[in-house]
């Protein structure tokens, strides 16, 4: 089973969590926009995020929420509202979203909802000290962590130690590679509580990845879940295309690198959630066969996702995507 969740329309980039016994799906859309691709992602200039629900991934029936926020209704916007997640406290539904401001910087954003299907009404402001794209928030004892950065398009070469730099500058192949950021969200789930830390993922000797290691150290798409006690975090390597994990003991990390979830698909970006439901595990993720391999318009896809005794993932391929049947939508 690898399927097409929203046949009709062009959906990517999925944060799933589950929330009153459903599953919601957070994408980002996807539309023609007449711009040339390149990259710095200047091609995938979305205005509007939809949210989707399932109660059974087998029968693979969605329920299209309809618009829940558009650029329009932010006070901060510029352009390209990119990747978003959401997270519930206290019966509040707070979705997290990358949106370039008015100088053309990514931002991140939060706006809130009494429902998980919307809508959303966003901040006046983005959350101070933010930058950077792909929000990922997970939650563990009343904590909420907010994983997130992304190179290229992404900007997060932009910045060292929080700070933004002069020129972009990314690290000789040879040096510690760029890291993702995990940060620890306020009580009132608005602002950081704290500066944006390190994600460091290391090899099997216990050294940190190299920015030349471009089969393994991250690009984008985090993303965090835990399996059997142990944290694992997940992201595209982004120029080679895969989806790869890496395990610790504390949410901080570090990390070890373990392997690769999901081989390259069709098209030039991958990004995914991970959800456990109903006694299984799901890999969401997206490809470009749908549109003809068009990297900017890419298409929901669920599979179910599997463990080894010891905890290792089993890899997934995504020549599968070829296979994907179609989910009925209401």
């Amino acid at each position: 089973m690898n399927r097409y969740l929203v046949p009709n329309d062009y959906m990517a980039d999925p944060a799933v969590h589950i929330f009153n016994g459903k599953l919601y799906i957070y994408p980002s859309h996807d539309r023609e926009s007449g711009i040339p691709e390149n990259d710095n992602g200047d091609h995938f200039d979305m205005a509007d995020y939809h949210v989707f629900s399932m109660d059974n991934v087998e029968n693979g029936t969605v329920t299209d929420h309809g618009v829940v926020l558009k650029i329009a209704d932010i006070p901060w916007a510029g352009r390209q509202l990119w990747d978003c997640d959401v997270a519930c406290k206290n019966g509040k539904y707070y979705l997290y979203f990358s949106l370039k401001d008015k100088n053309d910087i990514f931002r991140i954003g939060v706006a809130i909802s009494d429902k998980p299907e919307g809508l959303f009404i966003p901040q006046d402001n983005p959350i101070k000290g933010s930058y950077s794209i792909d929000p990922a928030v997970f939650e563990e004892n009343g904590k909420y962590y907010m994983y997130f950065g992304g190179i290229w398009g992404g900007q997060l070469q932009r910045y060292r130690n929080n700070k933004a730099l002069e020129s972009a500058f990314l690290p000789a192949d040879s040096a510690p590679s760029l890291c993702p950021k995990v940060v620890l969200l306020s009580d009132n789930m608005l602002e950081f509580a704290e500066e944006p830390r390190d994600v460091i993922i290391l090899d099997k000797n216990g050294k940190p990845l190299t920015q030349g290691n471009t089969g393994c150290r991250f690009f984008e798409a985090s993303w965090m879940h835990r399996y059997n006690g142990i944290y694992y975090y997940s992201y595209s390597t982004g120029d080679t295309h895969k989806i790869c994990y890496a395990t610790s003991d504390n949410p901080y990390g570090p990390f070890t690198y373990q392997g690769v979830i999901l081989t390259p698909v069709v098209g030039w970006t991958t990004h995914h959630s991970i959800v456990e439901y109903k006694e299984k595990w799901y890999l969401f993720h997206h490809d470009c066969v749908p549109s003809g391999g068009k990297t900017w318009l890419r298409s929901l896809k669920v599979i179910e996702l599997e463990y080894n005794a010891d905890g290792t993932i089993k890899t997934i391929e995504g020549s599968d995507a070829w296979f994907g049947e179609k989910s009925d939508i209401v």
